[in-house]
């Protein structure tokens, strides 16, 4: 039972610092990266498809973004997408290519992702906290029901909470490495 928990409380802590990382990723440094467009969708005969799916995304330079559809007639919904997804990028199409030239981020910019950044590691802190207090709250209902005993549930929160500090120091980590790449010029 003890260990179900444990597992549980594991599992559910992985999936926020996972989610953590893709929200990182969405953030945008002076780097050109192709994930950074890939929460993009696109329309593509009548049905709403994510753009690694409808062409290939690669980074041409650390500045440059390249889209090469697999269907020439999709150049100008690929292009529409991308300026619609409010990105603050600009693409160009040079045949059946479009280039993405990733701008310089100001020292204002930079300071307001590094607030957003900050927020995203808050959001999954408490994330984090919000399933020890479950699992706490389920070890406290297994002694209630007296199928563990005090000294059980005492061992149990207590490795629980090395759990989370082991994935709050993830989300340090991360959270670290992403404002350190930010402020990087």
């Amino acid at each position: 039972m003890i260990e179900d928990i444990r597992k549980d409380t594991k599992t559910r802590m992985a999936k926020s610092v996972d989610s953590l990382k893709q929200e990182l990723t969405k953030l945008r440094t002076g780097r050109a990266h192709p994930s950074l467009l890939d929460h993009i969708h696109v329309d593509y005969y009548g049905s709403e498809m994510p753009l690694n799916q409808v062409a290939s995304v690669s980074a041409s330079d650390a500045r440059t973004l390249t889209v090469q559809p697999w269907e020439r007639k999709m150049v100008p919904v690929i292009e529409k997408a991308i300026l619609t997804a409010d990105l603050g990028l600009n693409p160009s199409t040079a045949g059946t290519v479009i280039r993405i030239p990733m701008p310089a981020l100001t020292e204002d910019r930079r300071r307001d992702l590094v607030k957003v950044v900050r927020h995203e590691g808050e959001n999954a802190r408490v994330a984090i906290r919000n399933i020890r207090r479950d699992a706490n709250s389920h070890l406290k209902q297994l002694l209630k029901d007296k199928d563990i005993t005090e000294d059980e549930e005492r061992q149990a929160e207590g490795s629980i909470q090395k759990i989370t500090d082991q994935y709050i120091s993830q989300v340090e980590e991360l959270l670290q490495h992403k404002e350190a790449e930010l402020m990087e010029v």
